[in-house]
């Protein structure tokens, strides 16, 4: 694991002691040209000495340049849901990380937080910077020495996908190519890619596996698979160690306290349905719409596999330990669990104790009736196993920042 930097006040203190060894009172009482300028000499050494330890050093930063025991990970869509707790993850463990987001879906609020938990030299910097934009792209990776990247960066609402289909393309999968040129470019030789589980569609028989056929059927899960597509041509023939990490459902939050969920007001129709819930619970909303009850499952709801963010981002953390040059590593990060939305709904009821009205309406278009995953490949290859399944009690954790935060990370 990487070293951590020098700390400010460490550097400080290194100062002080300098200073502290000469007398100054000596120097007045006997006049002496030579020694002055001897004295003056040894302080600007002692100074310059001082500074090249010090970040920012001849205009350039410590994230310009790779240093021997720091690994450098640069989290796209660090200031989102996800992105956030992964880049909190990492610095707990020692990592440098540098964020880079739009912010057109994350929250600056999660940042701030970030930084004041790290706000060592060299532990966390945030880049504001659109993925869609390549010159924007080659130039961060050009001043800065990235070792690895997460990339988490995306617009991820499936309905929404159906709706505006072609800012998903540009979005996912155009904004991936910029990244992975960007990459090889810059000879960045690490790649750990956020995908979903949207990319198998609706298969024929569960859970699903690696090997499952990819058929999605609404735009965000093609607009992945052509992502994965992209980076699995290039990476045969290419030395870059890349794994790919298919998800299911993401929900909670983390278990201090830190960090949650906050979406835009506006992109409450599209998104999860713990949002949904703990906005029924709160009053937000007059009551909970629960989207098709025809489905051919047990009580007509969707079945999803529900996985904590905390598990999610470990997984990600073991496949970049994991990574191999040369090699890809595909797998599915979920319980193995398949839970209904009418078991959802019951488990956010007891997690929040309020009482919630629930209204079914027709289907969402581009959903699908069946997805759960079978984990035993990152079980028995990265040593990964959902630690949080119990539905209530990620919500309930989930649930506490919400009325902790009520409008989000500006309501703190």
């Amino acid at each position: 694991m990487p070293t951590t930097p020098r700390t400010r006040s460490q550097a400080r203190t290194t100062r002080s002691w300098i200073l502290s060894g000469m007398d100054f009172g000596d120097m007045r009482r006997k006049p002496n040209f030579a020694g002055k300028i001897a004295v003056a000499a040894a302080l600007t050494v002692m100074c310059i000495l001082v500074l090249k330890q010090s970040p920012g050093f001849g205009g350039t930063s410590v994230f310009s340049r790779h240093e021997t025991g720091v690994t450098h990970v640069l989290v796209t869509g660090g200031a989102g849901y996800i992105g956030s707790h992964a880049t909190l993850r990492l610095l707990r463990d020692n990592y440098r990380v540098t964020i880079v987001d739009n912010l057109s879906r994350g929250n600056m609020g999660a940042v701030r937080v970030l930084q004041r938990l790290f706000p060592e030299p060299g532990r966390l910097q945030f880049i504001y910077t659109d993925l869609g934009d390549p010159k924007a792209v080659n130039k961060m990776f050009s001043e800065n020495a990235f070792d690895a990247v997460m990339h988490f960066a995306a617009v991820a609402y499936v309905g929404e996908s159906t709706q505006e289909p072609l800012r998903y393309y540009h979005n996912i999968t155009s904004n991936t190519l910029t990244v992975l040129e960007a990459m090889a470019a810059h000879n960045v030789k690490t790649l750990i890619y956020s995908s979903t589980c949207a990319t198998y569609g609706e298969p024929d028989t569960m859970p699903i596996t690696e090997t499952t056929p990819q058929i999605p059927i609404n735009p965000y899960g093609k607009a992945k698979k052509m992502s994965e597509d992209i980076i699995l041509d290039f990476s045969k023939n290419s030395n870059m160690a890349v794994m790919i990490l298919r998800y299911f459902n993401v929900i909670g939050s983390d278990p201090e306290g830190l960090l949650g969920e906050a979406p835009r007001p506006e992109l409450r129709e599209h998104g999860r349905i713990s949002g949904a819930c703990f906005d029924a619970a709160s009053g937000i909303i007059p009551g909970l719409k629960v989207r098709g009850t025809d489905y051919p499952t047990a009580d007509g709801t969707c079945i999803r596999d529900y996985i904590d963010v905390t598990d999610l981002v470990d997984a990600h953390v073991k496949a970049l330990g994991k990574a191999v040059p040369s090699k890809v590593g595909i797998y599915n990060v979920g319980t193995g669990q398949g839970r209904s939305v009418n078991e959802f709904v019951e488990a956010c009821k007891a997690a929040t104790g309020a009482t919630i009205k629930v209204e079914y309406l027709t289907r969402r278009p581009g959903d699908y009736a069946e997805v759960y995953s079978n984990p035993s490949k990152i079980r028995d290859e990265l040593n990964w196993t959902a630690q949080r399944t119990d539905l209530r009690e990620s919500l309930a954790t989930a649930w506490k920042w919400q009325k902790t935060h009520p409008g989000g990370y500006g309501s703190a």
